[in-house]
């Protein structure tokens, strides 16, 4: 079971992979939020993201959590909502 310190630091891991990536493709996140693409259009740099967070996070949060998904639904996504886009 993972400690609360493990989970701490996972979720600071994933919030700083998420806001790496939004940071360095505002481009590219906004054109796929517009052309309802965003996963197509980050998908190098989410598989990135992905396995440099499996590769420092222990498997049971890995597998067990939404974490990395909802720093990047967060901080990519939900802090976009001015973007025009179908999800919105």
């Amino acid at each position: 079971m993972p400690t609360d310190k493990e989970i701490a630091m996972a979720k600071r891991l994933a919030r700083a992979i998420a806001s790496d990536i939004s940071v360095y493709n505002v481009q590219k996140i906004e054109r796929g939020l517009q052309n309802d693409t965003l996963f197509e259009e980050l998908g190098a740099e989410l598989q990135k993201g992905f396995d440099h967070f499996q590769e420092r996070v222990p498997h049971e949060i890995v597998n067990n959590t939404n974490i990395l998904e909802s720093a990047i639904i967060d901080i990519i996504v939900a802090s976009r909502g001015h973007v025009s886009s179908k999800i919105f």
